[in-house]
């Protein structure tokens, strides 16, 4: 996976490759890629609901250690997870991603197995980055921190092998932008393209936190979250992205995201205060670590309602309900989408008709604009 111009992380073969012959690898690749098909989860030990997925338990929940709190996105939990994982030695290494040393405008994969590490890949990177390339799909003795298009392949391909595969952690994502977005934000915060920087964060230091760069001159820029994701980085994620059936990281053991603070009308409340986060454990072995977990005085939990939180996630629940109409919008326009199985999409957008024949409409406006 290398970054296009466009500022994406898009596929390209490896040399020496070209000629592959490996009909079985080429074979995976077409069941796993996620930019061709996506099946829903049923695990056993779950219940599935239509917007948030399967869940075994579904928890409010943030990191004891106050630090992992206050530098996390939102509550820590993955972090405190990932934390106790190798200080326990139930993993040996966790694949997660974390800002470049060279360049902190960029993220990167990053391999830790020391459990003081993993503050460096705490908090959000809404910037392109694969994790998944140097993760051994076959070993059970990692884990790994990814959006849940990487999660969902890494499933795929554990369940085509047979084996358990690694620890599997995901998160709430909206979708990816262009690292373009990031460098215009940047720079629109007064800091010159060619000005080197010491460090950049999307979020965290309280909750939700804000977007912040420091120059190595020691001077530091930043705007709310509210701006950073909603003019810059929001309107700059990729069209794959807007026809994603999972945001929520369904395929994960344990998916974390924001457990919002609502306003009067039902909205997420941004203002700053200590995080929170929703954490659902999905599958045995994820009911069986988060519980570990918590007994140990790592993570700090509360039963809730799913409903709860699919109502303080506006985006996922409108996406969800509305994605047939995105894809039929597509379709006339002459797209051919990737296979979605088991998300139970046509019946959801019988519930919500109007919008979903508003997102089909502007789809396909929108696909014809780009063609011409």
């Amino acid at each position: 996976m290398t970054l296009s111009e466009d500022g994406y992380m898009r596929p390209v073969t490896e040399k020496g490759h070209e000629s592959s012959t490996d009909t079985s690898r080429l074979r995976e690749f077409a069941q796993c890629c996620p930019g061709r098909m996506v099946e829903a989860q049923r695990p056993e030990t779950s219940t599935r609901h239509a917007i948030l997925g399967p869940i075994t338990s579904i928890w409010e929940a943030y990191a004891t250690d106050p630090e992992i709190r206050f530098k996390g996105s939102s509550g820590g939990t993955l972090t405190a997870l990932s934390t106790w994982l190798l200080e326990t030695g139930r993993v040996a290494q966790v694949h997660a991603a974390e800002p470049s040393l060279a360049d902190p405008r960029r993220t990167e994969a990053v391999r830790v197995t020391a459990s003081k590490d993993t503050l460096r890949t705490a908090g959000s990177r809404y910037a392109p980055v694969s994790v998944t390339p140097t993760v051994d799909i076959d070993s059970s003795s990692s884990a790994v921190v990814a959006k849940p298009c990487e999660v969902s392949a890494l499933r795929k391909l554990t369940q085509l092998r047979g084996t358990d595969g690694p620890v599997l952690l995901s998160f709430f994502c909206a979708g990816v932008p262009s690292q373009h977005a990031t460098d215009n934000l940047v720079e629109q915060l007064g800091i010159a393209a060619d000005q080197e920087l010491a460090s950049l964060r999307y979020r965290g230091h309280g909750w939700p936190g804000e977007f912040t760069a420091q120059d190595t001159a020691g001077n530091v820029a930043r705007t709310s979250y509210d701006v950073s994701w909603g003019s810059y980085l929001g309107p700059a994620i990729q069209s794959r992205c807007k026809i994603c059936p999972d945001g929520v990281g369904e395929s994960a053991d344990i998916t974390a995201g924001d457990y919002w603070r609502a306003d009067e009308r039902g909205y997420p409340d941004f203002a700053n205060a200590d995080g929170v986060s929703v954490l659902i454990a999905r599958t045995a072995r994820g009911e069986t670590l988060l519980r570990e977990a918590a007994d140990a005085g790592i993570i700090t939990i509360r039963s809730i309602d799913p409903d709860s939180v699919a109502a303080i996630q506006p985006s996922q629940s409108v996406r969800r309900r509305t994605l047939s109409g995105r894809l039929l919008g597509g379709r006339v326009a002459g797209h051919l989408p990737p296979r979605y199985r088991g998300f139970g999409l046509l019946g959801l957008s019988v519930l919500t008709p109007v919008k979903s024949a508003r997102a089909a409409v502007g789809t396909y406006i929108r696909a014809r604009r780009w063609q011409r």
